[in-house]
């Protein structure tokens, strides 16, 4: 099972570097679509997902509190943080990048709403400040 993880860790790794050009903005709407599980900003909570403040560079299944699915736990312990891109790979598909995740959400299959999405989680600190 490790094996295949950190296969799967350096494929997302591989493909970094790719440029992902999004509008915080609309971001902003389509993280509309994540409320229902997701706070971000500074009151953010875990819900029914874990908050996402500072998800950028935060190593996978590491919000105290939440808990995740052993895959995405085994995915953080090898080293596996989150980027722009795995970000994006993940929302696009979350089931193909971890099979047996808990996360409902289908996907976003429409690249320009993943990159502005990403776009704007990328703006939130740790501790829920916004960059301006």
């Amino acid at each position: 099972m490790r094996t295949i993880l950190a296969a799967a860790l350096a494929g997302l790794v591989l493909s970094a570097g790719v440029a992902h050009a999004g509008d915080p903005d609309k971001g902003k709407s389509v993280f509309n679509k994540c409320k229902s599980c997701h706070m971000i900003g500074p009151n953010a909570k875990t819900r029914v997902g874990p908050e996402l403040n500072g998800i950028v560079g935060r190593p996978m299944g590491s919000v105290e509190g939440f808990h995740y699915s052993k895959e995405l736990k085994e995915m953080g312990e090898a080293g596996g943080v989150w980027d722009a891109d795995k970000l994006n790979a993940y929302i696009k598909k979350p089931k193909a990048m971890i099979p047996h995740g808990r996360m409902p959400f289908p996907g976003l299959a429409n690249d320009q709403q993943r990159d502005d999405l990403v776009a704007y989680l990328k703006q939130f600190a740790a501790d829920g400040s916004q960059a301006q």
